[in-house]
């Protein structure tokens, strides 16, 4: 029934598009030079490092999230895109880190092993500015945070973020019509290879400074038990996912608020015994003191559901990095100085959860977590 209410939703929808990610760095005016009969590209790009401290690591023995202090590339990446037209396309490609709160911070090469170095490219046809179609591997519509660190307030991602789809493969359409926007997508979900999940956003510009929305993933059918892709996850993939967002951004102030749903059934060929469901609610917030410098934020608190002291076959640490049966809360400064290409700016993370006795953070005992990242580099 929730699968068939989900798909109604979202095949109601206005094919229209419209994703509010709060980011505090701008990204300069694209270099643009003739490329023959492609016509006029657009060519950008960013390199970045970072260097990190935690005194609580939550990694493997031997990898880089096992270290107290270490540094690695965040990004690497070249963007190309030819954005006039009736037939456009976007490619994203290189290298990129997804450090995330609760979780253990990888390295930029483990992390590429998920998506490939290029994580994002797609056809678009757009024949008109108010509607259009894109095909290929594409961002996720569902959540407030980007998947890659420049797009993002903070550094790492949060506790909401962890559960959320990062790029899917697929078709997903587009189209606006005054202060509304939306888009659809028939997708393979968390990177399954199977098209058969169904996400959509819609949005409504209240006014100038106030958007709100709402965006909503599930599965039409029988997902894969297993998958050759890393970032597959078959418990993401089987799951129904709802959240609103709220958009205020006026001066030198940027607020958004939202909550998030997440139901998982239980599936017995999936190895999932019993159902459960995530919930949580964050507040990312931005305020610009001068046109170079500005201070980010984030709190927010994330319950994970399942038995008491149960991992479902490991599903819960799957899904969110914590155990069934727990919640926990965080909170992220990030003060930001950017001025033209180069931008530097650092993390000051603290997280604290209640689990059962015996368990915490990424299958460990700790139950808090204090953070400290720094992270700088060019953008063109």
């Amino acid at each position: 029934m929730r699968r068939s209410v989900l798909a109604a939703i979202a095949l109601s929808l206005p094919m229209i598009a419209g994703v509010a990610q709060a980011s505090p760095l701008s990204m300069p005016a694209p270099l643009t030079f003739s490329a023959g009969p492609l016509g006029k590209l657009d060519v950008q790009g960013i390199a970045s490092g970072m260097a990190f401290y935690q005194d609580f690591p939550q990694g493997a023995a031997g990898t880089m999230g096992a270290k107290h202090v270490g540094a690695d590339i965040t990004n690497g990446m070249v963007i190309i895109q030819k954005n006039t037209g009736t037939l456009q396309f976007y490619i994203q490609a290189g290298a990129y880190s997804f450090p995330t709160l609760a979780a253990a911070i990888p390295s930029s090469t483990s992390d590429i092993n998920f998506f490939g170095a290029m994580p994002v490219a797609y056809l678009k046809y757009a024949p008109s500015s108010d509607y259009s179609v894109e095909v290929g591997k594409l961002p996720t519509l569902i959540g407030a945070e980007g998947g890659f660190t420049y797009q993002n307030i903070n550094i790492a991602r949060g506790l909401l973020w962890d559960v959320e789809p990062l790029v899917s493969r697929g078709v997903q359409f587009n189209a606006s019509k005054g202060p509304i926007s939306a888009s659809v997508s028939l997708n393979d979900g968390y990177y399954s290879n199977r098209y058969n999940v169904m996400s959509g956003l819609l949005s409504y510009a209240i006014n100038g400074s106030n958007t709100v929305s709402f965006y909503a993933q599930g599965p039409l059918g029988n997902v894969r038990t297993s998958s050759p892709d890393l970032a597959y996850s078959s418990y993401g993939t089987s799951s129904d996912i709802y959240g609103v967002e709220y958009v205020y951004s006026s001066g030198p102030w940027m607020i958004e608020p939202y909550v998030q749903y997440m139901h998982t059934p239980q599936s017995n060929r999936l190895g999932i015994a019993h159902s459960f469901s995530n919930y949580g609610a964050s507040v990312l917030a931005d305020y610009s003191f001068t046109n170079t410098i500005s201070l980010g934020s984030r709190v927010e608190y994330l319950d994970v559901g399942g038995k008491p002291g149960e991992q479902i076959s490991g599903v819960a640490a799957s899904l969110t990095d914590l155990p069934a049966d727990s919640h926990a809360w965080s909170i992220t400064l990030t003060p930001t100085y950017q001025d033209g290409g180069f931008f530097a700016r650092a993390d000051l993370s603290y997280v604290a959860a209640s689990a059962p006795a015996g368990l915490g953070l990424s299958g460990g005992t700790n139950t808090t977590q204090l953070r400290g990242m720094l992270e700088t580099g060019f953008m063109f």
